[in-house]
């Protein structure tokens, strides 16, 4: 189990590759997936939440239930979950109209899966890697065909990716 300790300690690891100067920001959730083990959410949650105004060691925790689609359910990969709580870090609250900023929001999620499943052809974790995670078995396979660090980084780049441009254009 991670403390606040050891989420402390990991946070003061991270902090290189996150101030990392050439390397732009969806290559950096990319990076930090390899070196440091984190699942699909948390990489892509933790590189972004700063500049949102999420505490880096809060996105972590906050995102940890969210790998292997959905705490290895094959449903909804990470990287689209960890994307989709960027994109509502990134919305101001409309204190007059609430329902305007959650809308804007659903639009720039609609938006994002559009363009994601174009490029993947899916949303589901399990689709993506063409394993099950929540069987043993096949969780084991994805291990020894070294899945998480040949497909899902690319997969975590890529939704970041996306997502930059779609920020972009707010």
């Amino acid at each position: 189990m991670l403390t606040t300790y050891s989420f402390f300690h990991l946070h003061l690891f991270l902090t290189p590759l996150y101030n990392c100067g050439t390397m732009n920001k969806s290559e950096q959730a990319k990076a930090v997936m390899l070196e440091h083990h984190l699942n699909c959410a948390q990489s892509v949650v933790s590189t972004y939440c700063e500049e949102f105004g999420l505490d880096r060691n809060l996105g972590l925790k906050a995102a940890m239930g969210f790998g292997g689609g959905m705490a290895r359910t094959g449903k909804t990969c990470g990287a689209v979950t960890g994307v989709y709580m960027i994109l509502g870090l990134s919305q101001r609250i409309n204190e007059n109209n609430a329902r305007e900023s959650i809308e804007r929001t659903y639009k720039l999620i609609h938006d994002f899966n559009c363009e994601f499943t174009a490029l993947h052809g899916s949303l589901n974790c399990k689709d993506l890697i063409k394993l099950d995670l929540s069987i043993p078995e096949q969780r084991a396979e994805a291990q020894d065909k070294h899945i998480f660090v040949t497909v899902c980084p690319d997969i975590v780049r890529d939704a970041a990716k996306i997502m930059e441009s779609l920020l972009a254009t707010c």
